[in-house]
C-alpha cells in the first residue's frame, strides 16, 4: 500500500503541468511549490538515514589514532655527601611517536536489534505520512480550487441580483413620479439595491481571498480556472454500503497506518530498554606502533603489538535509571495503543461522514436539477407574459434572479459532492492523481 501510494505521487510528478490553469495544473505546482507537501517530502528522505545507521550498528567500528611527542629534558646531578657528582649535567631533547589501529567487532548487543527493527518502521511510517501528505494536497487543491469557482457563481448571481432590483429601483422612482407610488416604495427599493450593491463588494473580495487562498498552495495566483461545461453525471460510491467502507478504512486508511506504526514503534522501545540490562559482547582487536629514539635516559625502541580477543560489559547497577526506562517505555506504548484505537474510531467516523456526504450531495443535485428546471420554465413564462402585458420586466428579473440562485446551488452542491468523494477514497487510502484526473476531465477552459 505505501509503495502504490508513493507511486501515485510519482505520476502526480511526472504528469506535467496543462496549458490552461485547470485542476491537474493546479495540484502539479502544488507538488512543487506546497510547504506543506516539501517538507513532508524532506521529512521523508531524512527518515531513509535511519535504516542506514540502524544497520550501522551491526558492523564493525574502525578508530585510527597516532601521536607524536617532543621531550626536553634538562638536568643536574649531585654527590650524595660532597654535593658535587662525577657526571656532567646538561639538557638533551628527544622525539617519540606512534600510531594505533582498534577495531571492534558486535557480536551480542540485544538493544541493537531493536533500534534497527525501530529503523524499518520509521522508514516505512515516513513512507505513509509521505502518501498521506500527497493525497492532503489534492484535497486542499480541490477545495481551494472549487471555493473560487464557487465564489464566482456568488458573484454572477449577486450581479443577476444587483440588475433585478436596479431596475425595481427604477420602476419605483417611475411610478412615484407618475403618482402610482409612494416614496416609501422608492427608500425600500433603494435600500435593497444598496444592500446588493454592498453583497457584489463582499462577492468580489471573497474571489480574492479564495484566489489567495490556492496561491498558498501553488505558489502563484491563479488565472481563469476551467470550469464545468454541460450536465455532470456523477456515480454514488462503489460498494455502496458504508459499513464497507469503514471496514477498507480500518485496513488502508493511511491516518490509521500510522497510528498502528506508532505503537509499533512504542513497543520496540520496551524492548530496548529493557535489553539495557543484558550483557553485551565484541570481538576486539587493537595494533599499535610505538618508536623513540635514544638518550641519556632511555635507550631507543620500537614497539610493535597487536592484540585480539572478545569482551564482555554486563550492567549490574545504575542507579535504578534502567527500570525507569522500561516503565516509561510501557506507559508511553500504553499511550500508543489507546491513540492507535482512537485513530481507528475517528477514521471510521470520517468515513461514514463522507459517505453520508456523497449521498446526501447526490440526493441534493438530483433535487436541485428539478429546481434549476422548475425556475427555467418560470422564466419561460415571465417572458411569455411579459409579451402579453401580464408580466413586467421586474418580475421576469425575478425569476431570473431565482434561476441564477438555484443554478448557483446546484452548481455548488456538485462541487461539494466531488470533493466529499474525494475524501472518501481518501479516508480508505485509496486518493490518486488519477482520481484528480477524472474530475480535471469535467472542466474545460472558460472563453
Amino acid at each position: 500500500m505505501r509503495l502504490k501510494a508513493l507511486g501515485w505521487l510519482l505520476f502526480g510528478l511526472a504528469s506535467g503541468s496543462a496549458a490552461a490553469d485547470d485542476l491537474i495544473s493546479s495540484y502539479n505546482d502544488g507538488l512543487q511549490s506546497d510547504p506543506v507537501f516539501a517538507a513532508a517530502r524532506s521529512s521523508y528522505e531524512a527518515s531513509k538515514e535511519r535504516l542506514v545507521q540502524g544497520r550501522a550498528l551491526f558492523l564493525p567500528n574502525i578508530n585510527v589514532s597516532a601521536n607524536a611527542n617532543y621531550t626536553s629534558a634538562d638536568y643536574k646531578y649531585f654527590n650524595a655527601q660532597k654535593g658535587t657528582s662525577n657526571f656532567v649535567s646538561g639538557n638533551q631533547n628527544w622525539p617519540s611517536w606512534g600510531a594505533g589501529l582498534n577495531i571492534t567487532q558486535p557480536l551480542l548487543h540485544l538493544q541493537n536489534n531493536a533500534v534497527y527493527d525501530q529503523s524499518q518502521i520509521q522508514v516505512a511510517q515516513a513512507e505513509s505520512q509521505l502518501a498521506f501528505a500527497g493525497q492532503d494536497l489534492m484535497i486542499r487543491v480541490a477545495q481551494s480550487y472549487f471555493d473560487i469557482l464557487v465564489a464566482e457563481y456568488q458573484l454572477e448571481t449577486v450581479k443577476a441580483q444587483k440588475a433585478a432590483t436596479a431596475e425595481q429601483l427604477a420602476q419605483a422612482k417611475r411610478n412615484f413620479q407618475v403618482g402610482t407610488a409612494t416614496i416609501t416604495d422608492t427608500y425600500d427599493a433603494q435600500a435593497r439595491y444598496d444592500l446588493v450593491v454592498a453583497q457584489e463588494l463582499t462577492a468580489v473580495n471573497d474571489i480574492e481571498v479564495k484566489r489567495q487562498a490556492l496561491r498558498q498552495i501553488t505558489g502563484r495566483l491563479p488565472g481563469p480556472l476551467a470550469r464545468p461545461q454541460g450536465q455532470i453525471i456523477l456515480s454514488p460510491p462503489e460498494p455502496n454500503d458504508m459499513e464497507a467502507w469503514v471496514q477498507a478504512a480500518y485496513g488502508n486508511s493511511l491516518q490509521v497506518q500510522i497510528a498502528k506504526q506508532n505503537f509499533e514503534l512504542a513497543a520496540k522501545e520496551v524492548e530496548r530498554n529493557r535489553a539495557a540490562n543484558y550483557p553485551t559482547i565484541d570481538a576486539v582487536a587493537s595494533a599499535t606502533y610505538n618508536t623513540q629514539n635514544a638518550s641519556q635516559f632511555v635507550i631507543g625502541q620500537t614497539i610493535t603489538n597487536g592484540t585480539i580477543g572478545l569482551q564482555l560489559n554486563y550492567p549490574l547497577y545504575q542507579g535504578g535509571a534502567i527500570s525507569s526506562k522500561v516503565r516509561e517505555a510501557i506507559a508511553n506504548k500504553t499511550k500508543s495503543e489507546q491513540d492507535y484505537e482512537g485513530a481507528k474510531r475517528t477514521v471510521a467516523q470520517t468515513t461514514r461522514q463522507a459517505f453520508l456526504a456523497v449521498k446526501t450531495g447526490l440526493a441534493e443535485i438530483e433535487a436541485l436539477r428539478q429546481a434549476v428546471a422548475s425556475n427555467q420554465l418560470s422564466v419561460d413564462a415571465s417572458k411569455l407574459g411579459q409579451e402579453v402585458g401580464v408580466r413586467t420586466e421586474v418580475d421576469v428579473l425575478n425569476a431570473q434572479q431565482l434561476l441564477y440562485s438555484a443554478q448557483r446551488d446546484l452548481i455548488q452542491a456538485y462541487y461539494v459532492t466531488i470533493v466529499g468523494q474525494l475524501k472518501l477514497k481518501q479516508s480508505v487510502g485509496r486518493l490518486s492523481p488519477v482520481d484528480l484526473d477524472n474530475v480535471n476531465k469535467l472542466l474545460r477552459p472558460v472563453n
